[in-house]
């Protein structure tokens, strides 16, 4: 299944440049824990501030709730999240407390 979801990236260069620095090479501890939880493919990309993340999962496996959970719970993506969070900003749209944000399909072709 593919899910496309948005954030936005604070409004600083330096700033979108260090989280781009990040991104092109993610800790191995990060990738395991997309692997483990279903997600076969992310991609993501951004225009300005504005991000958008292409994300498949193999259904027989992904569990976004589990995957959430699982997160909260280990250390070290806590704290890749933590560190993320430097660099991120809510979209007007996110609601409280979260951060990417499931988008609306509206056409297919």
């Amino acid at each position: 299944m593919r899910h496309f979801l948005a954030l936005d990236l604070k409004d600083d260069p330096a700033l979108i440049a260090e989280y781009e620095a990040y991104h092109r090479d993610i800790w191995p501890e990060v990738r395991e824990h997309l692997k483990t939880h279903g997600v076969t493919a992310m991609e993501i990309h951004r225009l300005g501030t504005r991000m958008v993340m292409l994300m498949e999962t193999d259904d027989a496996l992904h569990d976004a709730e589990a995957m959430a959970l699982a997160a909260r719970d280990d250390p070290k993506i806590r704290q890749w999240e933590e560190l993320m969070w430097k660099f991120q900003a809510p979209t007007p749209w996110t609601p409280e407390g979260e951060k990417w944000t499931v988008m609306k399909p509206i056409f297919f072709l």
